[in-house]
């Protein structure tokens, strides 16, 4: 059996350090904010470039209050990826804005910049990009883009914990850049978690009042606010995992470096990463015109695998009112049938994947 993605053996990898943290945490007295989530927030600010980074409880909520700190409502229109898990396409609605997907070019997985031009209107307020399965979109051409139309930039940063675009980390090149911790994130607590990194101080000022009730003084409530903050024991157990998180993503690019360099099947796609980027592989994603085919090989044969995503956001039925019809998003459609995650993980020894490299090698159409 070789696992998709192993999370016991992530804890059982450091297990004392963990341990450590989560009963010194409990030791602490503080189970709301204090010492262990100012220490990473801290931390991970400077991890990411970023002046600052405010914990909130799950990375729904950061996309949320990013955008609420930024007063995007009702009539705003919010420029988010076609292909994404459908939390990009949420937050927008949650602050009753639009959601105006534009597609990937072919061949990326990222949102085109190209398509973002031509999608600005007059109620565009927010361009939020996403850096998909750890791969940076090009944020030097996106953030020119808003500059040059005057638009706020939302990065959607939940499976990209320290990728780079041109040698510079993700965390502060937009406005806001929003953070997932949930365990199988390449930084992930053991349980639900999130944050925003800003250099703005006001925005991150908003975000934490936000996330407080709206209040900045105990029972002085400024705005409607919800309750969104990180657990100090999530945030002991982050500190601890963000010491390693560079040298868990190389062992990342060594799996994939080994994907890359063996597989050889015109059946399937293999992704594909501009020069100028450095992905952090939080997922390994092939595509094949018959992946159900596929599927049934790699479970009969014990390979962990999975889909991200089977159906686009336009066509759940949770965004209907849209009226965005099969067809309406090509690419997104193609990819929602296409795309298969293989195997990956900071646990997974790249020398144990041959079996999995062999059978996709083996894989035909028929």
């Amino acid at each position: 059996m070789i696992p998709f993605l192993d999370l016991k053996a992530a804890y059982d990898e450091l297990a004392d350090e963990l341990d450590h943290a989560v009963l010194r945490a409990s030791r602490s007295g503080w189970y709301i904010g204090g010492p262990e989530v100012e220490a990473f927030e801290n931390d991970y600010a400077e991890y990411t470039d970023s002046k600052y980074c405010v914990g909130v409880g799950n990375g729904l909520d950061a996309l949320t209050l990013a955008l609420r700190a930024l007063d995007v409502g009702a009539g705003d229109e919010v420029i988010v990826p076609s292909h994404t898990f459908i939390a990009t396409w949420l937050a927008v609605s949650a602050v009753g804005a639009i959601p105006v997907p534009v597609e990937p070019p072919s061949g990326s997985y990222n949102i085109d910049v190209e398509g973002i031009k031509k999608a600005i209107t007059g109620k565009t307020k927010v361009i939020m990009p996403v850096h998909l399965y750890g791969i940076p979109a090009d944020m030097d051409a996106i953030c020119a883009l808003a500059k040059q139309h005057k638009l706020y930039v939302v990065e959607d940063a939940a499976q990209a914990h320290g990728s780079k675009v041109r040698g510079k980390p993700i965390g502060s090149h937009g406005d806001v850049v929003a953070w997932s911790f949930y365990p199988g994130k390449n930084l992930g607590a053991l349980g639900d978690g999130g944050a925003i990194t800003t250099n703005d101080e006001a925005i991150a000022k908003r975000v934490r009042m936000l996330g407080n009730y709206g209040s900045e003084v105990k029972y002085h409530n400024l705005e409607q606010g919800v309750n969104s903050r990180l657990d100090p024991i999530q945030a002991a157990v982050l500190a601890v995992k963000l010491k390693y998180l560079d040298a868990w993503n190389e062992r990342r690019r060594v799996i994939a470096d080994t994907y890359n360099d063996q597989l050889n099947n015109s059946n399937l796609t293999l992704p594909r990463v501009p020069e100028w980027a450095e992905p952090v592989w939080h997922l390994y994603v092939v595509r094949s015109r018959q992946r159900e085919t596929l599927q049934k090989t790699l479970t009969a044969s014990g390979i962990g695998h999975l889909i991200h995503y089977p159906i686009p956001p336009h066509l759940q039925k949770a965004y209907q009112k849209l009226g965005l019809k099969q067809g309406s998003l090509p690419v997104a459609e193609q990819y929602a049938n296409e795309v298969l995650s293989l195997p990956m993980g900071p646990q997974l020894d790249a020398n144990l994947l041959q079996p999995v490299l062999e059978i996709l090698n083996r894989f035909n159409l028929g």
